[in-house]
């Protein structure tokens, strides 16, 4: 079926382009066409905390230090970051992406984020996407917290960063992001029915963008699955209410095309402390 879609929307665009330029053209339009059709190579890092001590690296955590190393060496070796708006424009009106672009991600929406990654990243040129635990966010704001150790960004720090045009927000759910109870993220239960399930996920991500939208004056356009779990029908679900991208945690670069369904479930590659930039990047963009 979606060849078959694929194929039209090849045919519609190609049709378009030998319109646009007349017979005399066409080889060369045709060209053209070929060439969108390929699509962008997008790799995408996933981060999650920052915290300068040595003591708490690991898979999940790594230091300033790493972190700003990351982004100079992806200063360094011509990379353009980019965000979901910078991709719906590629997909919806073939706006170029930068010849190489890719997307940074900081998962779970931590003050140690807008602590350190934040002013590095205007250092750097770079741009992130940031996507908070709704719930976590509401804690912190009633109740601010400075510590780099476990503390959550405010919705004031939320609306700072968005407002500086380098940090977009994604939502992360409101409150689904347990690992410890019988639900594993967005997971759905064995003894859940399709309909409890829908409207369960439904209710809480609705909550995530209710509350960007009254504390930052805009709904986020990306998702990003907790752990990576993606239930079946999940997919559906998150599209019905209105993203455009969503994020999984399968290491893969992903290509983009003009085809809208190439923006959901991006892979992403984590990046975890303890390996050099050039390690990390040589083994997960290789030749990209």
């Amino acid at each position: 079926m979606y060849g078959v879609v694929n194929l039209k929307r090849w045919l519609q665009t190609a049709a378009a382009a030998v319109l646009a330029v007349g017979a005399i053209g066409v080889f060369g339009a045709l060209l053209t066409v070929f060439a969108a059709d390929g699509g962008v190579q997008v790799p995408v890092i996933m981060y999650h905390a920052v915290i300068d001590d040595s003591r708490r690296l690991g898979q999940y955590v790594i230091s300033p230090a790493e972190l700003e190393s990351d982004f100079a060496w992806l200063q360094r070796n011509g990379y353009t970051a980019v965000l979901s708006e910078d991709l719906i424009r590629y997909v919806e009106d073939g706006t170029p992406l930068p010849e190489k672009p890719v997307l940074i991600t900081f998962d779970d929406g931590y003050y140690n984020n807008y602590l350190y990654a934040y002013p590095a990243a205007r250092r750097y040129g770079m741009k992130f996407v940031l996507s908070p635990i709704g719930k976590c966010t509401d804690l912190y704001t009633a109740e601010p917290s400075e510590s780099p150790y476990y503390a959550h960004c405010t919705w004031a720090m939320l609306r700072e960063m968005q407002d500086s045009g380098i940090v977009e927000i994604g939502n992360h759910t409101y409150d689904l992001h347990s690992s410890d109870g019988a639900r594993l993220g967005t997971r759905r239960l064995a003894s859940e029915s399709m309909e409890d399930y829908r409207a369960m996920l439904s209710a809480d991500v609705r909550l995530a963008q209710e509350k960007a939208w009254q504390n930052l004056g805009r709904a986020p356009v990306l998702f990003a699955y907790p752990f990576g779990v993606v239930s079946e029908g999940e997919p559906e679900i998150i599209a019905s209410l209105g993203f455009s991208v969503t994020l999984s945690c399968e290491a893969r670069i992903s290509t983009v095309t003009r085809d809208p369904e190439s923006l959901l479930c991006l892979g992403r590659f984590l990046r975890p402390s303890g390996e050099t930039s050039e390690a990390f990047f040589a083994r997960t963009l290789g030749a990209v």
